[in-house]
């Protein structure tokens, strides 16, 4: 199998399993925070037929915050900032002519998503929570060189305003040190960006003293009723990106309050995006 990694930005497919995640909220006035980075470089690329093409090297630096907070037992808010994002495209030399073409890069905020989940059932054996996230293109757009020595857009965003709705149900089989989360949503994006619909499974074990494991996974369905074309973009901003991805992940208590997680993604398919390995990493702080 060959380069089959695929990266994955949603930041809820990254979140640790000790957070409330899937259906449950934070408690009131609780909160789970996390410092996270994340990095991709990669040389290869699924079309819009979902087939690995070369290209030159492009890289992807992450730095963010996430955050929940519980505003009531049933009311938790949101928010992920990414405030550094690095996109870079290496220098490309030609064999032919002997002349180089300049790499070039962009740093900049990136776009940032805000959100509300009302839970609509709690203090049941399935928990069922509604969430509501805003997609702010906050993020920056500037021109490369792609392979064809053509202009090529760096971003580290998609300039376009969405709005995603989920619904997620989870469950604990206690006294058995499992837990399993589902959820569906669909993605209005606007700028002629095709819809999404999302889906995602995660399995979680707590049954170690300081670990909690879990297997999550995760994808993305465009209903291509945008921009029929791929659009401009690094490979990972672009539209009617699809993919299902499988991604690990591990997180371990130093304290009540404070751990770290990380994580990985690997994709059984793509279509418009970046192939190549991705690697999470985060502190985190629950209150």
């Amino acid at each position: 199998m060959k380069r089959i990694i695929i990266l994955i930005l949603l930041v809820t497919f990254f979140s640790p399993v000790v957070r409330a995640g899937g259906g449950w909220p934070q408690p009131k006035k609780k909160g789970y925070f996390k410092l996270g980075q994340s990095a991709i470089i990669s040389d290869q690329f699924y079309d819009l037929d979902g087939e690995l093409i070369d290209l030159t090297t492009i890289s992807l630096y992450t730095t963010s915050i996430y955050g929940e907070y519980g505003f009531t037992d049933r009311l938790t808010g949101i928010l992920y900032m990414p405030f550094f994002v690095r996109s870079t495209l290496n220098e490309v030399e030609r064999r032919q002519s002997g002349t180089i073409e300049p790499g070039d890069a962009v740093n900049s905020f990136g776009d940032t998503d805000i959100g509300l989940k009302y839970v609509l059932i709690k203090d049941r054996k399935i928990a069922v929570a509604a969430t509501l996230t805003f997609g702010l293109p906050f993020g920056k757009i500037a021109e490369g060189f792609s392979d064809a020595g053509e202009p090529r857009i760096l971003q580290t965003g998609d300039g376009e305003f969405n709005q995603l709705l989920t619904l997620e149900a989870s469950t604990s089989f206690y006294p058995a040190p499992f837990y399993a989360s589902v959820g569906a949503g669909f993605n209005n994006r606007t700028n002629d960006f095709s819809d999404e619909f999302r889906y995602s499974f995660e399995l979680g074990y707590t049954g170690l003293k300081r670990f909690n494991l879990a297997l999550k996974i995760n994808g993305v369905e465009s209903l291509r009723n945008g921009d029929p074309g791929g659009g401009a973009g690094n490979g990972i901003f672009g539209n009617n990106v699809e993919f299902l991805a499988i991604s690990p992940e591990v997180s371990y208590n130093l304290n009540e309050k404070l751990g770290v997680v990380t994580s990985a993604g690997f994709a059984a398919s793509g279509s418009n995006i970046l192939a190549a390995p991705n690697y999470s990493l985060g502190l985190f702080l629950k209150l």
